[in-house]
């Protein structure tokens, strides 16, 4: 592996490059992928973006990847940034390409929003993931449940609060 470039996602190349890196991680997670280009496009290039995106590269060829939000905390009182998506290649595993890809994401975001701090969710069988950003500095949230609200209930939701 030679010298990283970072680069955010800024084009419709870059575009593919980022679904290559997400639809891996899907698979290496198991899963189910439903973000199609299309999704990611509206998120990433719509009129409000919902999503960021940056490509690590080494000599032009796709080495990681990570797929960003950003979130205000009043509890933290300040800007920070969610990553919803970090993937590494096989290849460029152990080499400190995540720390990277994560510090890079820190940085842009502190300079695009004012983030202040970042979390992310691991998956709970993921244990070598769960090592990785514990050895990053990353805690687990002791007093919080991770919860969702499906897109079926978010359509209930709007339709039956009025």
């Amino acid at each position: 592996m030679g010298k990283i470039e970072f680069r955010p996602v800024e084009s419709a190349d870059d575009l593919d490059l980022l679904d290559e890196a997400l639809r891996a991680l899907s698979v290496e997670l198991g899963d189910e992928h439903l973000a199609d280009k299309g999704a990611l496009r509206g998120g990433i290039f719509g009129p409000v973006p919902s999503a960021y995106g940056l490509l690590a590269l080494s000599g032009g060829k796709l080495m990681g990847a990570a797929l960003f939000s950003p979130v205000f905390s009043t509890a933290r009182g300040a800007a920070g940034v969610y990553v919803s998506d970090l993937w590494i290649a096989e290849a460029a595993r152990g080499r400190k390409l995540g720390a990277g890809v994560l510090a890079e994401v820190a940085k842009r975001t502190g300079l695009l929003w004012g983030a202040k701090w970042m979390t992310l969710a691991v998956y709970a069988h993921s244990t070598a993931s769960r090592r990785f950003y514990t050895r990053l500095g990353f805690e687990a949230q002791k007093n919080a449940t991770t919860m969702r609200l499906s897109r079926d209930a978010m359509q209930r939701l709007m339709r039956n609060v009025q």
